[in-house]
């Protein structure tokens, strides 16, 4: 026998070759510890495009992890949340205790690869298992908007690459840093933001082909921004270079975030870091990436290379401190607010580049 209709919701569920198709699914109950929440927005990320562009994911997965909700079911046990309270939960949480995670490797953690929400991010309601109830879930103040608050899991990811840089044991040493951030898609933009609220003296250049988002950046306190690069190897002597050897006195960015991916991109930003400089490799490149570039002139000038995957728990708890005391807005970046109906549409801005951060939202219009 069907369900009631108010025991069913809506999902936008992966159905193989890219697409995504809508579908009716009966709501999950929350069992101890965990709750459910009613879906209000759910940011579409970079990592949903990649993983339908490539078709890593299984038909019928709901994909989605920038997850802002109501809680409207308590399961037993699930201390200090009840039904009408405004949530904020990241999909990942590490153990705590394993040999990873005693090392500072908590995004690596085993358990860190469980999605500990069900079905996903893209659904009316969305199930949060017991560990992200206890450890990782969010409450929000009046004050802080959905739109702020849904950043909180890829600002983590952002904080996470920007510490592992060591900016800011540089900047003990000397405040005068330059960064370079490669893409000023929302992940680009997004670095900028987060840079300026844990190292606001830091001077940051922005490097985009789209002048729309150059003249962004600039609005959202980039020092500069310039076209990107046409080819790797005119990095060092074009436009981008220019703009970052002005901030820099001509020595190169001390660190450069690839938002971008793949080896010309790694490339350029290799080529436009100061020597002994950091550059962070925070990008998915295609499938099969490859990267190519002069050893002997990266290990000659003490060039550091590091990638940097997701955000764990420290992460994410400052940002929500960065959040509430509002040192920390990404909302601007919200270009699109479409509903669950709309997602095929929502790719598609965001592949087009007509969007930075789209939400998709139940049972609203576009906005």
């Amino acid at each position: 026998m069907r369900p009631p209709r108010e025991d069913l919701m809506t999902v936008a569920a992966c159905a193989g070759g890219g697409a995504v198709r809508l579908e009716t699914r009966p709501r999950p109950l929350p069992g101890p510890g965990e709750l459910r929440l009613r879906l209000r927005c759910a940011g579409l990320c970079g990592t949903d495009l990649f993983k339908l562009r490539q078709g890593t994911v299984a038909p019928g997965t709901v994909l989605g992890h920038e997850v802002v909700g109501t809680v409207d079911a308590v399961g037993d046990g699930a201390v200090g949340f009840a039904p009408g309270d405004r949530v904020v939960v990241p999909h990942h949480v590490a153990c705590g205790v394993c040999a990873l995670c005693r090392r500072g490797a908590a995004t690596l953690c085993p358990a860190f690869r469980d999605n500990l929400l069900e079905p996903g991010g893209f659904s009316e309601h969305i199930l949060v298992r017991e560990r992200a109830v206890r450890l990782a879930t969010f409450g929000l103040p009046a004050r802080l908007s959905d739109d702020a608050a849904v950043f909180l899991e890829p600002a983590a990811c952002v904080l996470r690459g920007v510490r592992h840089s060591r900016l800011a044991d540089m900047a003990a040493l000397d405040p005068h840093l330059t960064v370079a951030i490669l893409g000023a898609g929302s992940m680009g933009l997004l670095h900028l933001l987060v840079l300026k609220a844990v190292l606001p003296a830091v001077r940051a250049v922005v490097l985009d082909p789209l002048e729309e988002r150059r003249t962004l950046a600039l609005l959202l306190g980039a020092d500069a921004a310039a076209p990107a690069w046409e080819a790797a190897r005119e990095a060092a002597d074009g436009a981008a270079w220019d703009a970052v050897a002005a901030l820099s006195e001509g020595r190169g960015a001390d660190a450069v975030f690839d938002t971008v991916g793949g080896a010309p991109a790694l490339e350029a930003a290799l080529a436009l870091s100061r020597e002994g400089g950091t550059t962070v490799l925070f990008a998915h490149a295609a499938e099969a990436g490859r990267a190519g570039f002069d050893l002997n002139r990266f290990f000659k000038s003490e060039r550091k290379l590091l990638a940097t995957y997701s955000g764990a728990l420290a992460e994410q708890r400052e940002i929500w401190r960065l959040l509430v005391t509002r040192r920390l807005d990404p909302s601007p970046l919200v270009t699109h607010r479409l509903p669950l109906a709309r997602f095929a549409e929502a790719v598609d801005l965001a592949r087009q580049r007509r969007a930075l951060k789209v939400l998709l939202m139940p049972g609203t219009e576009a906005s």
